[in-house]
């Protein structure tokens, strides 16, 4: 049964379409209520007010009339006051009635109204009953408008049933409330337009995300949206360019790491085997010894480099930054290619615009190895000179380094920085790409042309401390 019950569950679920539409369903539905809650009661108190003023402009015109007859003449005054008046009265006040009383209390004209109730009314000129005009004149009696005018010869006492003014207030209401449901069906009508040419690339934004999930990177087109939506289907865009040419990259790299590392141990494998079956003798057992030294160290060293190199890019403890003088930094890394330098009779020129005062956050270990491995770069192809240039500009520390060399193949300029990207010289294929990776962690950019004269520039950007 509760395996059913998990089957059932996600037909439940509403669509994101649906569950908008319903949203804004039931926001009408509720606004609607509430206003047209808000309007009985606007319309209620707005006849009733109308009302009250239209029986004291009555009660003041029949007092004024009235107040120079006899009492016996009273009784001749018709009961619908509103004939009675020489104005025109509005159409809630047809039904306004008399009540004549003495000054003992007796109905002289008009006829009480049944108690609540009773059905039939009291017959006029008889004795009032004290309970029921008085609740009409403190307006305990709640189905009436009661207005009081004092006579010479009594009191003259004006009601109007509030059933008349509901009924009005109502046929009102109802038309009122045909017009909202008319509009309100509209309107949903247009939410459900609005809301399918919002919702429409939001799906299709989800059939691309599904390319995503199933790496078919390449096949995850942009989708033409506005506002938000839009900036989202751009990103997602680009992250699938992003990941099509990272999964290219881990594919090239295994190739790349798989015969980087091949060759080295097929060469320390078949010294060691020729050793072992004694096909070398003498000097050659020394010189296969020597190879396989040489090829372990070398195995070594990309080992070393492959795995700083998945240090930069996974973990964040290992990047330590601080305030770095670049002079110092510049002036220790030319130290320390010094002996390259010389060993390839090479002559390496620095120029610092703005002298000790320039410093960078950075970690200052892992960024003198990038520079180290730009300078062992530049100094395996140069001719003669090295250039290292070094400025500050709106807020950036500019340093480059230029060769005299035959320059970048154009072919590789694209990937320079790519792991096991090399030319024709190169040695792993890791160094820039490790110069590149420590250069980015901080915060830093790194760019590689060809000089007009001849020659490889690569430019480092960094922001000033």
């Amino acid at each position: 049964m509760s395996s059913l019950v998990r089957k059932m569950k996600p037909k439940l679920k509403l669509k994101l379409v649906h569950q908008m539409n319903l949203a804004f369903g039931l926001s009408l539905l509720f606004v609607l209520s509430v206003t047209g809650v808000m309007i009985h009661f606007v319309l209620m108190d707005h006849f009733i007010g109308k009302e009250q003023e239209d029986l004291q402009t009555l009660g003041a015109t029949l007092t004024a009339s009235m107040g120079h007859l006899p009492i016996t003449a009273l009784n001749a005054v018709n009961t619908e006051a509103a004939t009675a008046l020489p104005v025109q009265y509005t159409a809630a006040s047809t039904g306004v009635q008399a009540i004549v009383t003495d000054q003992l209390g007796n109905v002289v004209s008009g006829t009480l109204p049944a108690a609540e109730g009773q059905a039939t009314a009291i017959p006029g000129t008889i004795l009032t009953q004290a309970g029921s005009l008085q609740n009409l004149w403190d307006g305990s009696d709640r189905r009436y408008l009661v207005q009081v005018n004092a006579l010479p010869q009594g009191k003259l006492t004006l009601l109007t049933p509030v059933s008349k003014i509901k009924a009005i207030e109502q046929a009102l209401l109802k038309r009122l409330i045909l017009v909202f449901a008319a509009g309100g069906a509209m309107m949903f009508l247009l939410s459900l337009f609005i809301t399918k040419k919002l919702i429409e690339p939001l799906l299709s934004l989800r059939e691309e995300l599904k390319k995503v999930k199933k790496r078919r990177f390449s096949e995850v087109k942009l989708i033409r949206a506005g506002g938000e939506m839009g900036s989202v289907a751009q990103t997602v865009f680009e992250m699938a360019g992003e990941l099509e040419r990272f999964s290219r990259v881990q594919k090239q790299f295994f190739q790349n790491a798989s015969h980087e590392l091949k060759s080295p141990l097929m060469s320390i494998s078949g010294y060691a085997e020729g050793i072992r079956d004694g096909i070398f003798e003498g000097e050659g057992v020394r010189k296969g010894l020597d190879i396989i030294l040489s090829e372990s160290g070398r195995l070594r060293d990309l080992v070393t480099e492959m795995t700083l190199l998945a240090k930069l890019d996974s973990e964040e403890d290992i990047f330590r930054p601080v305030e770095c003088s670049l002079s110092e930094l510049l002036t220790e890394a030319v130290e320390r290619i010094n002996p390259l330098l010389v060993s390839r009779n090479l002559l390496l020129q620095t120029e610092i615009s703005g002298g000790s005062e320039l410093s960078l956050y950075a970690d200052r270990d892992k960024l003198l190895q990038a520079l180290l491995n730009v300078l062992s770069n530049a100094s395996r192809y140069a001719n003669k000179h090295i250039n290292i240039r070094a400025a500050e500009m709106k807020g950036l520390l500019t340093l480059s380094v230029t060769d005299d060399g035959p320059g970048i193949p154009q072919s590789l300029l694209p990937g320079l920085f790519h792991r096991f990207v090399k030319g024709k010289d190169g040695e792993s294929g890791l160094g820039l790409a490790i110069s590149r990776a420590i250069v980015e962690r901080c915060g830093g950019t790194v760019t590689a042309e060809n000089s007009l004269q001849g020659g490889a520039i690569l430019t480092f950007e960094f922001p000033a401390a």
